[in-house]
């Protein structure tokens, strides 16, 4: 979810600041790591902010301005010094920018990147202070671009414990079938560099399908695909097909989400929805989940594209359903209904081995497809993809000789 609610956040965030002005970002505390040739400064903040660094002498010393910081009531954001730093002090300048001035003991080179939220801490401004020659001329620090991150494909088995799902006329499970073939796609997207899979359930016990949805959402994941066996009383059908999010579905969706965002604490495209009138409320939902639906629509085409490669299509066009797994709002969805467990060949196949290897594979191979045709802004992913197209432009003026 996150690359997506990266975006998709630019423009939530946007329409409210136009509706109801910017909030400043809190400084919520500063701490510092000295190691033998280097020093760390981690500010601790409330959300994403721009900042300009410059590296001084005489005496020696780092600024680091801020647009629209401010520190936290109650909190300690003045560290003793460490390392490199002697000490930390604040001053206020024109236009509500925080200006952060490192007192050195000597000459440093430096640079700075912005960390995005993890399970452990939220927006990290990072600036690392290397050692620099004595007597060198102070030069403006670099400026690295923030911690490229992995993509988080969250995958779902459908059904499992006391939910068996379909059952084939051999006896074969569901819950089974799509849990194998699940933690094969996991396997694979897990070897993809840029890649890591989630799995919402890696066991044979039951979730409800809005805690599936929810896992999904806790990781923060980019993209969300549950994987099931479709079943019908006439056995000779067969194929599989690729479902996302109705319009219907959608609906309901939203309608339940504005009635209970008083209560939520979840967030739309890293906006919370619980303080915003009905108005407001209601369009920044309406841009996530069409957003989300544009993007998932996308997605199960590449998906479906692949599968046709490896077996029978039922229906060639990515269908709609109001599936509850798919009514996250933020994160692109996907339902891939592998075969018909109902039809005695396809069953047999979904028992083998190499034909889930060959599924889970096409799957992934869909995925991948995705993110490198859309890649999502600080991700490695997108790092990958633009080195691959340069790659590719050297590669063909060299063999036109252009």
């Amino acid at each position: 979810m996150r690359s997506f609610a990266s975006s998709l956040s630019c423009v939530l965030v946007s329409a409210f600041c136009v509706a109801s002005g910017a909030r400043a970002v809190e400084l919520r505390d500063i701490r510092l790591w000295a190691g033998p040739d280097s020093t760390r400064v981690v500010l601790d903040l409330s959300g994403s902010a721009a900042h300009e660094l410059l590296v001084l002498r005489n005496p020696d010393r780092l600024v680091l301005d801020v647009p629209g910081l401010r520190l936290k009531a109650g909190a300690h954001a003045k560290p003793g010094g460490a390392g490199a730093v002697k000490r930390v002090r604040f001053a206020r300048e024109p236009g509500g920018t925080m200006r952060v001035v490192l007192d050195l003991a000597h000459s440093v080179r430096a640079k700075s990147f912005l960390t995005a939220p993890n399970q452990r801490y939220g927006y990290r401004l990072v600036v690392d202070l290397a050692s620099g020659a004595k007597g060198t001329t102070p030069v403006r620090a670099e400026h690295a671009p923030p911690e490229a991150r992995d993509l988080i494909i969250a995958i779902d088995a459908g059904h499992g414990g006391d939910d068996p799902g379909a059952i084939g006329k051999n006896g074969t499970r569901e819950k089974d079938v799509v849990l194998a073939i699940a933690k094969e796609v996991a396997r694979r997207v897990d070897a993809e560099p840029g890649m890591r899979a989630v799995l919402t359930r890696n066991g044979d016990y039951f979730l409800e399908l809005r805690e599936r949805m929810q896992r999904a959402r806790a990781q923060q994941a980019d993209l969300f695909v549950s994987i099931h066996a479709d079943s019908i009383a006439d056995r000779r059908v067969d194929g599989s097909s690729v479902y996302i999010l109705s319009q219907r579905g959608a609906s309901d969706e939203a309608a339940r989400w504005l009635a209970e965002r008083e209560n939520a604490s979840d967030l739309i495209g890293g906006v919370s929805l619980d303080d915003k009138d009905d108005v407001l409320a209601s369009v920044l939902l309406d841009l996530s989940q069409s957003a989300a639906l544009s993007a998932s629509e996308t997605a199960a085409m590449s998906v479906l594209r692949e599968l046709s490669q490896v077996g029978e299509v039922r229906k060639h066009q990515v269908q709609q359903a109001r599936f509850m797994v798919l009514k996250s709002p933020d994160i692109p969805s996907m339902l891939v209904e592998t075969a018909y467990i109902s039809n005695p060949e396809e069953e047999l196949r979904l028992r083998e081995r190499s034909h889930q290897a060959m599924i889970a594979a096409a799957i992934q191979r869909g995925v991948h497809d995705y993110f490198y045709a859309n890649p999502p802004p600080g991700t490695r992913v997108a790092q990958l993809a633009a080195n691959s197209a340069t790659h590719a432009a050297l590669t063909s003026a060299i063999t036109t000789g252009r």
